[in-house]
């Protein structure tokens, strides 16, 4: 590893930091991955504090301090720092000179029972005919509330400032962080001062100067029991409670991979990512379902500060983690997809020992010398020709398939049959062809973009609102990816229409601040029934009545009203009444 620096004269680190960056994303044929980890300065201090030294609004990657990036390239498959002062005896000490495989060419014959599980859970729900409030607190449930209530009060009293921040409070709160998704504005204050339907469902919630008290003392740990050790530790309790309350739909088919919380202050632990979307940030590992449901979650702290699995790299052994959460629930035939960062022949036998099912694309030299043909014999074949091995002992093939460009793909429980055909696009006419497809590959693109899904569906409306604090960014991330998971839920639960994304979040973010005003708590009660009443979709009827009252939503007279709601509708305000 090293660390890049600057001099007089030269190019700033964050240049230069890009310019490494570029350079390792160009040189794929190297044997190890390499990213780029954003430590602490040498001469930090307070490295567990809560506060940046500045508003990280205004800074983009390639224009943070120099003295910000202090940086490292680390190899991905590097040992841990036990491991690296160890003398060179015992080193050798150490090493287990593990069986030769033998490779074999034929299909693999897997030994793994059949998925017949269903999913109790899901069932449930479909019976409660929950509304999308209702689905969105089975995360954000009573007891995480309260969580945050008591540590928020308690980091307020350390300070000496008397906050007493309430429960409704802290629903507003996460109504107004909501709502930044689909309505931003260039500052947080002029949700207070612009004058629209949405900035009146703020200013009547809760008034500007206690929301920004609130945030600031915004807080999920005591400080008082930290883990020095663990740089997530403020944010630890709420990420074990979110790991336990995302009630995975019980499935077979689960995708694991990489995602990215942006962040431009000035904590450590953030890393450079180049190719990205996002290229600087907290790097997050995720599990997810086929459909990017969120199950499992668990910030990156890069090799420095995580002990990797005996015999596995980073990566494998986050794999090893997710699978072990899975199986809390029981042990059952899981499939899990990966790609090459993840994959290698130790992982999979690792996981077929568990009961595991597990398909990834793999880097050559992780495949324990499995003897393909050489990807330049293969590629004067035509497209779809491909090349396989099985390791007689575990049986786990290993597949060379000639697409674009060479796929390595490993799995241990799918093999080559049956072989179908893929449209292939051919030549400068895009003409397309037919090209053979193992039946591993063809199961691999179908299930694998789990990840990609949630980080998509997050991105089109997530919290824009920052706070000063290190962690505001992560707050955002978790509560997007609640509210992700709640509307996954409810396109599997409901009976009724589906309603998009936008629609989700825009019914509950209303909710919590129409029913969470400052009110006395009996009016508050009943004004929250009302409201979830209004935008559940279920049953709402435009009826004729002979005495003409005011429109619920312009105000004007009509004789129409809303059979559920009795409330004075026209008819051609109904449909945006009841989805606001």
């Amino acid at each position: 590893s090293f660390t890049v620096g600057s001099r007089a004269g030269s190019k700033p680190k964050s240049t230069k930091l890009l310019e490494v960056l570029n350079a390792l994303e160009e040189d794929e044929s190297g044997h190890s991955r390499e990213e780029i980890f954003i430590a602490p300065p040498d001469n930090a201090s307070g490295d567990f504090t809560d506060e940046d030294s500045g508003d990280e609004d205004g800074r983009r990657g390639s224009h943070l301090p120099g003295s910000l990036l202090h940086a490292f390239v680390v190899p991905e498959d590097s040992g841990t720092e036990e491991e690296e002062d160890l003398s060179p005896a015992t080193k050798r000490q150490k090493v287990m000179v593990e069986p030769q495989r033998i490779w074999t060419k034929r299909d693999i014959r897997p030994d793994f029972s059949s998925w017949t599980a269903s999913d109790p859970h899901i069932e449930d729900l479909r019976s409660q005919e929950l509304s999308p409030v209702g689905l969105f607190e089975l995360f954000f449930d009573e007891g995480t509330i309260n969580m945050i209530v008591n540590e928020t009060n308690n980091y307020a009293s350390q300070k000496n400032v008397s906050l007493d921040v309430t429960v409704p409070e802290i629903r507003c709160v996460l109504g107004i962080l909501l709502l930044s998704g689909f309505v931003r504005r260039p500052r947080r204050g002029m949700y207070w001062d612009i004058s629209d339907a949405d900035q009146n469902l703020v200013r009547d919630a809760i008034r500007r100067d206690r929301f920004e008290l609130i945030f600031s003392y915004l807080h999920f740990a005591d400080n008082s029991h930290l883990d020095q050790k663990d740089k997530f530790t403020k944010l630890r309790p709420l990420i074990k409670q979110m790991n336990r309350n995302f009630h995975a739909p019980l499935e077979e088919f689960y995708s694991f991979g990489e995602s990215m919380c942006e962040y431009f202050g000035h904590r450590g632990s953030k890393q450079l990512r180049a190719g990205k979307p996002t290229r600087l940030g907290y790097k997050i590992w995720c599990g997810t379902t086929s459909r990017g449901y969120l199950v499992w979650f668990e910030p990156s702290q890069g090799t420095l500060f995580t002990k990797s699995h005996r015999g596995l790299d980073l990566g494998g052994s986050m794999v090893v983690k997710f699978v072990d959460a899975l199986q809390e629930r029981g042990c059952l035939p899981y499939h899990i997809f990966f790609n090459k960062v993840f994959t290698s022949v130790k992982l999979m036998s690792i996981l077929r020992k568990k009961g595991v099912k597990a398909t990834g694309t793999v880097r050559e030299y992780k495949t324990e010398r499995c003897p393909l043909k050489d990807p330049k014999e293969l590629k004067k074949m035509k497209k779809g020709s491909f090349d396989y091995k099985v390791d007689e002992s575990e049986e786990i093939i290993v597949c060379r398939w000639h697409d674009s460009s060479m796929v390595n793909i490993c799995s241990n429980a799918v093999g080559i049959e049956p072989v179908g055909l893929t449209g292939h696009h051919r030549g400068a006419a895009k003409t397309r062809t037919q090209v053979h497809q193992p039946s591993l590959v063809k199961l691999y693109q179908e299930k694998v973009g789990g990840v990609s899904r949630m980080d998509q569906n997050i991105a089109k409306y997530k919290v824009k609102i920052r706070g000063m604090k290190w962690y505001s960014s992560f707050i955002g991330y978790i509560i997007d990816a609640a509210l992700n998971n709640a509307w996954q839920l409810h396109r599997i639960c409901s009976h009724d229409a589906q309603v998009d994304l936008l629609a989700f979040r825009r019914y509950v973010a209303c909710v919590y601040l129409e029913s969470n005003a400052d009110m006395s708590s009996q009016g508050r009660r009943s004004r929250r029934l009302e409201t979830e009443s209004r935008f559940d979709m279920i049953g709402h009827w435009i009826v004729h009545q002979d005495k003409r009252t005011r429109c619920a939503l312009c105000h004007s007279q009509t004789n129409t009203r809303c059979e559920k709601c009795q409330k004075g509708v026209h008819a051609k305000c109904f449909r945006e009444y009841h989805i606001r």
